[in-house]
């Protein structure tokens, strides 16, 4: 892996909210880069190369306050989402997907007779495990958080009864698609209510964000705000359904399973990407 891989520009970015955090918006460029043990030609190039905009302009959506930043100015009101036919089978934004759930009886015997063939990438934000059916991608998650064991039994466990295969060759093919925003086919694990909860999510569009209460609006249950953060938690393929665009109603992050600080990061990436 060379230094300029996405794995390792993702881990500059994830060393960079840290510094950022403790220091406060004060801090130079350069001092940023120095305290990255970086020359600041090199921290530019790394900063560039990952996002396509400055380290100066970057550390701008880095800052704690770009969640409500992008709640005031990038609101995306899921119902009208909806209604637009923005969710299902077509294009859904920056990404080519598909999508297709499992049906209730399959997620009822915990994806016996599934075959998943599962394997470790390089991608934007750090090492990705990802899983796919002979459907499409399953399951996808980040372990610089827990740890690739943890990571790995965390998406075993929920569908306990399929069989499991370690073969990133074969699935190769849909997770470079997936990054690269190529056609990319999803097959949904989930209860119905959580497959609800996915749809919703995968209305808003890249460098937008919704609430938890919006998303409960959208699927027709507005008291069932817990209920829905519980299910945006519970998304089996991280980052293509985009679990990191909701947001507490008062501009929050809210929750992450694989990290705030990686969650901060994609809605930095995305948010930057859209106004380049």
């Amino acid at each position: 892996m060379t230094d300029l891989s996405p794995a390792y520009h993702y881990q500059v970015i994830a060393r960079a909210l840290e510094v950022i955090d403790d220091a406060g918006p004060a801090l130079t460029l350069d001092a940023l880069a120095q305290r990255m043990n970086m020359s600041p030609a090199h921290f530019q190039r790394v900063f560039s190369q990952w996002v396509g905009v400055s380290p100066k302009r970057y550390q701008q959506y880095l800052t704690l306050g770009h969640a409500r930043r992008l709640l005031a100015d990038r609101h995306t009101l899921l119902g009208t989402a909806l209604e637009s036919g923005l969710s299902g089978t077509g294009r859904l934004h920056d990404l080519f997907l598909t999508w297709e759930a499992m049906s209730p009886g399959d997620y009822a015997r915990g994806g016996e007779g599934l075959e998943i063939k599962w394997g470790w990438f390089d991608s934007p934000f750090g090492p990705a495990l990802a899983m796919a059916t002979h459907k499409g991608i399953c399951g996808m998650g980040f372990a610089d958080e827990m740890g690739a064991e943890v990571a790995l039994e965390d998406l075993v466990r929920r569908w306990s009864r399929a069989s499991y295969i370690e073969d990133p060759m074969a699935i190769r093919p849909l997770v470079d698609a997936a990054f690269g925003g190529q056609a990319t086919a999803l097959h949904l694990v989930g209860a119905p209510f959580q497959i609800k909860v996915w749809e919703a999510l995968l209305s808003i569009p890249s460098g937008h964000v919704t609430t938890y209460a919006d998303i409960a609006d959208a699927i027709g249950h507005p008291a069932a705000h817990r209920a829905v953060g519980t299910a945006v938690g519970r998304n089996p393929i991280s980052f293509l359904i985009p679990c990191h665009r909701a947001l507490r109603r008062d501009g929050g992050l809210g929750g992450y399973r694989w990290g705030l600080s990686r969650k901060r990061a994609m809605l930095a990436w995305e948010a930057a990407r859209t106004e380049m």
